[in-house]
């Protein structure tokens, strides 16, 4: 019942900066908890960031001081700036969201994104 569609991948250069959004649609109660895992080639998914609904962030030690995660709750949407990227950035970069059901007894469940290529290379 929930859609995550994102955008704003690419490839960019060392330093460089991409921003991701990820923008929720569809029949929910609420949507709670926003984020991305990213997954490299050979490598497990790991938890990038995330945000609560009331803004709280949360970020995996290798992206502290250069990613910034936020969200516009009105919009039903979370952003992702990537600032000084470096080449272990690169992956493929999954929105998730954890929301919550209309329906009796509402339930909540994790709905994800179809998953954005992020390239860091020269």
């Amino acid at each position: 019942q929930v859609q995550l569609v994102e955008s704003g991948g690419g490839l960019v250069q060392p330093g460089g900066s991409l921003r991701l959004s990820c923008a929720a649609s569809g029949r929910v109660f609420s949507i709670n908890t926003m984020g991305w895992y990213r997954q490299a080639p050979g490598k497990q998914r790991e938890l990038a960031a995330a945000i609560t609904r009331a803004g709280s962030p949360n970020y995996a030690d290798s992206v502290k001081g250069r990613f910034t995660i936020s969200r516009d709750n009105a919009k039903n949407t979370v952003y992702l700036q990537m600032n000084s990227l470096k080449p272990e950035d690169t992956g493929v970069y999954y929105c998730y969201a954890e929301v919550t059901l209309g329906i009796t007894p509402p339930r909540t469940y994790t709905g994800w994104g179809q998953g954005t290529q992020v390239t860091v290379s020269s």
